[in-house]
């Protein structure tokens, strides 16, 4: 069980999450180095330095960071993914054993607001496809987490003409280019890449994506035949299409060594394309997370898992989706249901 972390920037201590029962360590990134570029050796080693000496590992990377240039298939791509190669070994020498990473483009996970007052009046991520709808990124009036600010307006203007020309397939086409070489390389660093899933899993702004549901997941897996090409499957993100069943999906994909990271939490789907961000508890949202944890359990899950967004609870302030309080307790409930299924197959 593993704690999502931002580094120095993050306004939680490694202190305190190492003060979370069960908890071994954390994921964490490199932030400062631009897209693109190869991750440097002494930071990685300064950052895996700073989280050991706290009493937890840094075995997990959340995220490497894919360019754009990559995604659109663009000559300049070739370079990119050769520094992206340089980064893996580099964080090979740091002992890092799984990079998740996501083929998102232009906007990583992207919500209609950050601050929804819920009924017991924590606050939580929600996405309103109404909402959603009437943004205009272009412009550059809205900001938020998932989306890259170092763009410009006129920079997002442009990219988002270039994804005009890129279909789903033009898309698959790219990924797998990506993958031929980048997955060659996590073989012989022993490094597995764990891709996430597309959050939400349906196209926003005309773009396209394809990490969606499992008929695309099976393709993914079948585009690089490796054991270090594999799956972040994400509860949260997949979940929140009532076509996906989660326990499922596991079962499938954990009993072929498919799944290299685990993300698991809960979300109340309110409509068509439309959800809240809930806490863990089953109760709370549309999803069994019994029977996730079940699932996992049953093929013989031995990865990394982490809790996934929370609410912001008992008056704490902080980056959205990842407060503390309401992620440690997603953290002990699910280690309860683990605790259980273990006793209960005694």
């Amino acid at each position: 069980m593993i704690f999502r972390w931002y580094g120095v920037d993050d306004k939680i201590p490694l202190e305190y999450i190492r003060q979370i029962p069960g908890m071994t360590g954390v994921v964490s990134a490199i932030y400062d180095v631009p897209v693109g570029e190869v991750w440097p050796v002494d930071k990685i080693l300064a950052l895996k330095e700073k989280v050991e000496s706290r009493g937890l590992e840094l075995e997990v990377i959340e995220s490497v960071p894919v360019h754009e240039d990559i995604k659109l298939g663009l000559p300049t791509r070739d370079k990119y993914i050769a520094n992206y190669c340089r980064t893996l070994r580099n964080l090979a020498q740091a002992g890092i054993k799984v990079v998740c990473y996501n083929f998102m483009p232009v906007f990583d996970w992207t919500r209609s607001q950050l601050d929804y007052v819920l009924p017991d009046q924590s606050t939580a991520l929600i996405y309103n496809a109404e909402v959603v709808a009437q943004m205009n990124p272009a412009t550059g009036d809205l900001k938020l987490p998932g989306w890259d600010t170092s763009y410009t307006q006129e920079d997002m203007k442009a990219l988002l003409e270039a994804y005009k020309s890129v279909s789903e397939e033009t898309l698959w086409e790219n990924l797998h280019y990506f993958l031929t070489s980048v997955i060659q390389t996590a073989e012989e660093v022993k490094i597995k890449m764990a891709i996430h899933p597309d959050d939400p899993p349906w196209s926003i702004f005309g773009l396209p994506r394809i990490i969606t549901h499992k008929e695309n997941l099976e393709r993914f897996v079948n585009l690089v035949d490796s054991p270090y090409s594999g799956l972040a499957l994400c509860s949260g993100s997949l979940g929140v299409s009532p076509d996906n069943n989660i326990p499922a999906l596991i079962r499938q994909f954990g009993s072929k060594g498919k799944i290299h990271f685990a993300h698991v939490r809960n979300v109340k789907i309110t409509g068509r394309k439309c959800f809240e961000e809930s806490a863990h508890l089953s109760s709370a949202g549309s999803l069994d997370m019994y029977e996730i944890m079940k699932a996992y359990h049953d093929v013989g899950y031995t990865g990394y898992m982490r809790p996934d967004h929370g609410r912001m609870i008992w008056g704490e302030t902080g980056r959205p989706g990842y407060g503390l309080y309401d992620r440690a307790l997603g953290v002990e409930y699910l280690l309860g249901l683990w605790e259980a299924l273990e006793k209960n197959r005694k």
